[in-house]
């Protein structure tokens, strides 16, 4: 039956079938594995990654540069925070009023486009290609306008995100706050494995974090470690939130409560994967070295957007199930995840953590949590 255009339109789905790139549908992906097409309005190879858990916000574009190859100059009315997985270049910003900044990244690097500036890519390596993804607001901008000229040739300023000069070398602003709820004010992040993280414990033995506030947008960016022999606590929260792992490896499990099955991904770096909404899901590091991962969303700790992210960001995040919260404390957990975690780490040779011992010495966990 053909589709009547009187009803149920959604203007993004529809410009993405416009693009002519490949559009990926799942759960998660590997990145630099999945396939790419010609996308003219880049003047790059690309896709587009819908993943299951990305909700009505945002989208993720996939963008290949070939080796010294550049983007067509861009500017869009939609937030983007990029993080590249592969290769070495650089982007060069311009602000309505003439100013401009040029920073260089490579792999791990992490940056945010200020909201409808003009920019371009480039890939400075003559014989590798990059790959950047790049998490965008997109779907809520055509969903609220549906209107492309809008979005894409609109020549409102904001220059006030392009921020300051030191912020394209690595340099920022720390903001303490307390654990889980630190900040580090910049645009541009050189080095995601080398970064230095605040400990975060609430969430987990031996977990710290660090939040980014980028190019003072909406967009949220957080960057977490799991320590050797370790896993975070179980949590849930809406969708969108992209999940990029960064250093090490691993494993996550998925369910929502009453479930009988626990669903498992694996995980390196390359992939990216989202949470569905209100879904458990909780992090393990089978690595013999610290594991990290990058999380990307719409609605930030200074700019919540959503009740969701206002009561995540505030004390919901870290609080127990059982006071109100969404996290699950480790004598609540399903017996199950203790004990897949043993085998995952013998498997890789990895002890578990001495403080994860101590606390399973003191009694196995119930079995009133997870289900």
């Amino acid at each position: 039956m053909a589709a009547d255009h009187r009803i149920l339109r959604d203007p993004y789905l529809d410009w993405a079938r416009g693009e002519g790139v490949p559009i990926h549908a799942g759960f998660g992906f590997d990145l630099l594995d999945v396939d790419v097409a010609a996308w003219a309005r880049l003047g790059a190879r690309g896709a587009l990654v819908h993943l299951d858990g990305r909700g009505d916000l945002v989208d993720c574009w996939l963008v290949e540069l070939p080796p010294a190859g550049q983007t067509e100059p861009q500017r869009h009315l939609c937030e983007e925070v990029v993080y590249v997985l592969s290769g070495r270049g650089g982007t060069a910003l311009e602000g309505a009023g003439g100013a401009t900044h040029t920073f260089e990244w490579g792999t791990g690097s992490l940056f945010a486009l200020p909201l409808n500036a003009r920019y371009r890519h480039f890939n400075t390596s003559g014989r590798a290609p990059a790959r950047l993804a790049a998490v965008t607001s997109l779907p809520l901008m055509l969903g609220a306008f549906h209107n492309l000229d809008f979005v894409f040739d609109n020549r409102w300023s904001f220059d006030d995100r392009l921020g300051e000069e030191g912020w394209y070398r690595g340099e920022g602003r720390l903001h303490p706050v307390r654990p889980g709820r630190d900040q580090w004010e910049t645009n541009f992040v050189p080095d995601l494995p080398a970064f230095e993280l605040r400990a975060w414990e609430q969430r987990g033995v031996g977990s710290s974090n660090i939040k980014f506030v980028l190019a003072d947008g909406t967009m949220h960016a957080h960057l977490s470690e799991l320590a050797v022999g370790s896993y975070k606590k179980a949590h849930r929260h809406g969708p969108d939130f992209h999940i990029f792992p960064v250093t090490g490896h691993g494993y996550s499990l998925f369910w929502r409560e009453g479930d009988a099955e626990l669903r498992r991904v694996d995980w390196r770096h390359g992939w990216v994967y989202a949470p569905p909404d209100q879904v458990f899901h909780q992090h393990f590091n089978t690595a013999p070295r610290p594991s990290r991962y990058l999380a990307v969303a719409y609605g930030s700790i200074r700019y919540p957007f959503s009740a969701d992210k206002f009561g995540l960001f505030g004390d919901g995040v870290d609080r127990d199930v059982k006071r109100g919260g969404r996290q699950i404390e480790y004598e609540d957990e399903d017996p199950r995840v203790r004990a897949l975690f043993e085998v995952a780490l013998r498997e890789y040779g990895v002890e578990p953590d001495p403080r994860l011992r101590a606390l399973w010495a003191q009694g196995q966990p119930t079995e009133t949590g997870a289900r």
